[in-house]
């Protein structure tokens, strides 16, 4: 359920991404002992028994954090395990339609790569993921890459237009991109392999708050 303090945690978003060294569940332990406390369960392509289960032992570990819980995609699995909210990728439910059936009270996220993207979900999310900034392995069918002129052009865009939705960078980016990024505009950084491809990604999750 939507948080009073969710925006607070908006800044570093982990993406679960299951690797050769970790499963979902323990790559968002491990950002968790690292300080992030915003945590999307992203499952593509796996059942959703599968992730309604990931869900489910997921929520209390969120809960002890004191983190916000995001389902990606599966709109039913957010109202089934009472996560925060759902984030929504293109190709994915409307938001039009996953706000009718979770109300007000449930965090809706949509992707974006474009200001017609924004502003075609605007009346219906509490937040946007606008990307990628550059090339990622993490995600099919990729749309094309922003860099930090895209991201420049599309948070002065949405200013001019009176659209004030927040905005998290997504798609490839490294620690080393984080401090350029948030200058160029977006509100938060969303990562995955940066932190699970870390020697110690609890350290690394340390390391990158310290630039916020």
């Amino acid at each position: 359920m939507k948080r009073p303090d969710w925006l607070s945690l908006f800044r570093l978003q982990f993406i679960t991404h299951a690797n050769d060294r970790f499963a979902h569940l323990d790559g968002a332990r491990l950002a968790l002992e690292g300080g992030c406390r915003w945590i999307q369960l992203r499952m593509k392509n796996a059942p959703e028994a599968a992730v309604v289960e990931a869900a489910r032992q997921l929520r209390p570990l969120c809960h002890q954090y004191g983190a916000v819980l995001i389902i990606d995609d599966h709109v039913g699995v957010c109202r089934e395990v009472q996560a925060d909210g759902v984030h929504l990728g293109k190709a994915d439910m409307p938001p039009a339609e996953a706000r009718e059936i979770l109300g007000p009270d449930y965090i809706i996220g949509g992707t974006c790569n474009t200001l017609s993207d924004i502003e075609a979900c605007a009346p219906w999310v509490d937040y946007v993921g606008c990307g990628p900034f550059r090339f990622t392995t993490t995600k099919e069918r990729l749309a094309p890459t922003l860099g930090l002129e895209g991201y420049q052009q599309i948070v002065w865009q949405c200013r001019v237009r009176g659209i004030n939705l927040p905005i998290v960078a997504i798609g490839g980016i490294t620690a080393s991109d984080i401090a350029d990024i948030l200058r160029s505009g977006p509100n938060g950084i969303a990562l995955s392999g940066a932190i699970l491809r870390a020697n110690d990604p609890t350290e690394a999750t340390r390391e990158i708050l310290s630039q916020f």
